[in-house]
């Protein structure tokens, strides 16, 4: 890593942990429409990309609550042919479901070929919400955790784009983001009982992610931190990054052009010593 580098993953560390924006400025609606517009144009030269390679791309959208997927995954889809792109958001497992290997329902959303599929929440769920809530038992948790690198190892080397982005924001913005939501009758159904609990469950959240991290963060599947107290400047980089991630033709590199100190690699938050702790 670089100096650049260095400084820019030193604010995005600083900004997620403080919840700060990465920048001291908020990005001018004026600038924010015409760099959204053009990552859209892009996205859309993806999906004929991917049609016409009949490529599979998964992009996983998770984070703490009210962090902004929903907004992101809105703006991914936005001008897309809903015909090639797909958004995944499964709700509780059945009783059925239960009874079955944990990332099965997961499999049978994956994409075909020439599909784009959004997972909004993913198989994911299991390292940081079924744990911290303790919906799943420690040994549930302890396989996830072991199996899930070669799940997705097995994913990628039969061809799928696999792109796991997580959105972060510090304690103060959720809480102010959530208190948004009860009062405004058209998004207090994004509220559950669970997203209740997770501004007085915060530590144990910021605990499961970084475990989450260092045990799934792998060179076949590698996660992008995003800070997302900001959110016009984590959709923009949430855009880029899956525009980045996927080697589609043409692309015009000056418009896929992602902020450092609004996204980087989560393997930049550990130490070589942390690391040896998956080995």
């Amino acid at each position: 890593m670089d100096r650049s580098e260095q400084a820019a993953h030193d604010r995005l560390e600083k900004a997620v942990l403080s919840g700060e924006s990465a920048h001291p400025k908020r990005l001018a609606r004026g600038e924010y429409e015409d760099t959204l517009r053009a990552l859209q144009i892009e996205l859309l030269k993806l999906q004929r990309w991917v049609k016409a390679e009949g490529a599979r791309v998964c992009v996983l959208f998770e984070g703490r609550d009210a962090a902004g997927k929903g907004g992101a995954i809105q703006r991914v889809t936005q001008n897309l042919n809903p015909r090639g792109a797909r958004i995944v958001a499964l709700g509780k497992p059945s009783d059925v479901e239960r009874s079955q290997w944990y990332f099965q329902r997961y499999v049978k959303e994956l994409p075909s070929g020439g599909e784009i599929v959004l997972f909004d929440r993913s198989w994911y769920n299991r390292a940081v919400v079924e744990r911290v809530m303790e919906f799943c038992t420690p040994a549930e948790y302890d396989g996830f955790i072991r199996q899930v690198p070669a799940f997705e190892r097995m994913l990628t080397e039969d061809g799928i784009h696999l792109i796991k982005l997580w959105f972060s924001l510090g304690q103060e913005e959720q809480a102010k983001r959530l208190a948004a939501r009860r009062k405004d009758p058209l998004k207090r159904w994004k509220i559950s009982p669970v997203d209740e609990a997770a501004l007085d469950r915060f530590g144990d959240y910021t605990e499961a992610i970084a475990d989450m991290f260092l045990f799934t963060d792998t060179d076949d599947s590698p996660w992008t931190l995003i800070n997302g107290n900001e959110k016009r400047r984590a959709r923009l980089a949430a855009i880029g990054t899956l525009l980045e991630r996927v080697p589609y033709e043409p692309r015009d590199e000056s418009v896929v052009d992602v902020d450092a100190a609004v996204a980087a690699p989560a393997s930049r938050l550990f130490t070589e010593e942390d690391k040896l702790v998956r080995r």
